[in-house]
């Protein structure tokens, strides 16, 4: 019986490195390549909401459009929003001194028994709640 594939959940730092390469791009593009057989790879569409925003407030609407579709390319599965995310993710921003929208990254990687994708030092505050594999 096959290994089952590493479930990684990215947040909108591992996204906008890869996409503008920054450092830890490396690191993203080789989950990339890695996804199926060894890994399965997913973002909160809250983090997918807060990347059009930032793209917007920094590049105008026509770039963060078109930043969207590059994402939706990319083999990454969308976390949909519900009840259940939505509470998990308010108990975790009541708590530790994240983002709203990263703490839904971190109630799916909870659900979803994953890896956070990240570089951003917000997270080494949930590190006791989720694996964290950092972007250097």
């Amino acid at each position: 019986m096959a290994d089952k594939p590493a479930i990684y959940v990215l947040d909108s730092y591992a996204i906008l490195a890869y996409l503008e390469g920054e450092p830890g791009a490396d690191l993203v593009a080789d989950l990339l390549r890695r996804t199926v057989q060894e890994a399965v790879l997913f973002m909160s569409l809250i983090n997918f909401g807060e990347i059009a925003y930032i793209a917007e407030r920094e590049r105008g609407t026509q770039q963060a459009k078109a930043i969207l579709q590059d994402i939706r390319r990319l083999p990454i599965l969308l976390g949909g929003v519900n009840e259940q995310r939505v509470l998990a993710a308010a108990h975790i921003k009541a708590r530790y001194p994240l983002s709203y929208a990263d703490a839904f990254a971190v109630a799916l990687a909870q659900e979803l028994d994953a890896t956070v994708v990240t570089g951003d030092p917000e997270f080494k505050t949930v590190e006791s709640l989720v694996p964290v594999l950092w972007l250097s």
